[in-house]
């Protein structure tokens, strides 16, 4: 009688993996969003470093 105001083992772990597996996933859409952004920057970077070097050999 006394573990029945408490949350058991089998729902503890379960609140447990809940919690890791949304963990992870944030984690996995925090790092394709940077890679995406750092794509972005550096397509920018090399476009405004092409017509750089084609506005010096003109």
């Amino acid at each position: 009688m006394g573990s029945r105001g408490v949350i058991g083992d089998k729902w503890s772990m379960r609140v447990l993996w809940a919690c890791a597996i949304g963990s992870a996933i944030g984690l996995y859409m925090v790092a394709v969003d940077r890679q995406m952004k750092n794509r972005e920057r550096m397509l920018a970077e090399s476009l405004k470093a092409e017509s750089d070097g084609v506005g010096d050999q003109v």
